[in-house]
């Protein structure tokens, strides 16, 4: 096995947050590594970090290889003479950037890293936007990829596929877990079986010791209130009061000491913290939105083209009420586009008087930054200020996360803000067009289990 990375000091703060602190971390020819953990942990920062694009001071670096980088969310540009064979086979062409379906831009990032022959390879959220083709596809090349792999991805299809170990960056610190994903979560579970058997065990040790302590004392007190009794007696009996008082006194001691000890045992057992819960979102519907007509969105006969290329001819569909419904197909295929004439309504396209349309672009990133995250939410929100805390809280943000600037947010966090507001607003019907990309992994089985709505 070769050493090809070796990084030390890895400190990183923002905003007055410590959000990396890492002593060392090293990269082996045979990694295969998934990076994992929630929005906003740091994920995509360390591994700029590590492929060499982000340069801190203090940082010590060590390479003995080269790298590549696929990005998340940047432009691409396709380089000339590269290999069109990937090309062809990731269905990439040589299209202007504004005519690009988000999967097709995803594409040529994969394209420009496995063309570059390179040591190692950092992707971040390479599957976002590909059809299912395109991942599978990509699974094969990275699995046949000779070198090292360090992957943030939220595809737990697509991580149980290709690696075979996880590192899980929580509060800063890297946690190594040898498995795939799966493997990783049946650690985790494990885990916190275990946590919540050492947590309810301290919890019934302290309260055992506390009993006891409270006992003690009390049996103390008892012999006190007696011995002051006792001083109320005949002056006659002085010389039994003596020797009752010096054998008080010694039981009360031992009483007093045998408390004290236990309340130093109480203190010795530390400060075990309750496991953290695994998190829950509910969304509801307020009674005055809802529908009745059967099939609240038909298309009938509807066409579009560009120039040559033919999206749809003649084509209809209904969408009951009620029902979720999976639109599927390739990338370039015209999903995205069928969502924009639904919203547009476009000839052809009948749509329920009384519906009230949620819509969640893969590509609506445009928002002002310089908005507070409370006041961004409240907009056109039919819910309480508490609500809308405990929603947030629900979906990971933090106490000091809700008066943030939009601009502080990563931008998973975003992508979670945008489509938790959504989830929030005063609809009846939602599109969302690719929803789980770049959101962490409870997050995904929050938007699963949440989005009751067509």
């Amino acid at each position: 096995m070769e050493l090809l990375l070796k990084v030390k000091d890895i400190r990183v703060e923002y905003a007055g947050r410590s959000v990396l602190d890492i002593d060392e971390l090293e990269l082996y020819d045979y990694d295969r590594i998934g990076l994992v953990g929630k929005n906003g942990s740091g994920k995509s920062t360390l591994l700029k970090i590590l492929s060499g694009e982000l340069a801190l001071p203090k940082i010590q670096i060590a390479k003995n290889g080269t790298f590549s980088l696929i990005p998340q969310m940047d432009d691409v540009i396709v380089k000339d003479g590269k290999d069109y064979f990937l090309m062809g086979k990731l269905n990439v062409d040589r299209l202007e950037m504004q005519t690009m379906s988000g999967g097709e831009e995803t594409r040529l990032k994969i394209v420009q890293a496995l063309s570059e022959h390179v040591h190692g390879i950092f992707a971040d959220e390479p599957t976002s936007h590909l059809d299912q083709e395109g991942i599978n596809f990509l699974i094969g090349q990275f699995k046949s990829f000779p070198g090292a792999l360090l992957v943030i991805s939220h595809d737990r299809y697509f991580l149980d596929a290709v690696i075979d170990k996880i590192w899980e960056l929580k509060d800063g610190k890297i946690t190594e877990y040898w498995g795939n994903y799966s493997d990783y979560v049946n650690q985790k579970e494990e885990e916190r079986k275990q946590q919540i058997s050492q947590y309810e065990h301290f919890i019934a040790e302290r309260d055992r010791l506390e009993r006891a302590v409270s006992e003690k004392q009390k049996q103390a007190q008892k012999i006190d209130q007696k011995a002051k009794g006792a001083k109320k007696k005949n002056s006659s009996e002085s010389g039994g009061r003596l020797s009752h008082q010096e054998t008080t006194g010694s039981k009360q001691k031992k009483l007093y000491n045998a408390a004290k000890n236990m309340e130093h045992r109480i203190s010795a057992l530390g400060d075990i913290q309750m496991p953290e819960a695994v998190r829950t979102v509910r969304f509801r519907q307020s009674k005055a939105l809802e529908l009745h007509n059967p099939y609240p969105i038909t298309g009938t006969d509807i066409c579009k083209h560009f120039d040559d290329k033919v999206l749809f001819d003649n084509a209809s569909f209904q969408i009951p009420l009620g029902t979720k419904v999976a639109l599927i197909g390739g990338n370039g295929t015209g999903k995205t586009t069928l969502f924009q004439m639904i919203m547009n309504r476009e000839k052809g396209i009948v749509i329920s008087p009384k519906a009230k349309i949620g819509f969640f672009s893969q590509t609506g990133y445009k928002f002002n930054r310089k908005q507070r995250l409370i006041e961004f939410m409240q907009e056109d929100c039919d819910y309480q200020v508490s609500e809308i805390r405990s929603v947030l809280a629900s979906m990971g943000f933090l106490q000091n996360d809700i008066t943030k600037e939009l601009s502080f947010l990563s931008g998973g966090e975003i992508i979670k803000v945008l489509l938790t507001k959504m989830l929030l607003g005063r609809y009846n019907i939602l599109l969302m067009d690719e929803p789980s990309n770049f959101l962490d992994l409870p997050a995904v089985e929050a938007l699963e289990m949440d989005t009751e709505l067509t």
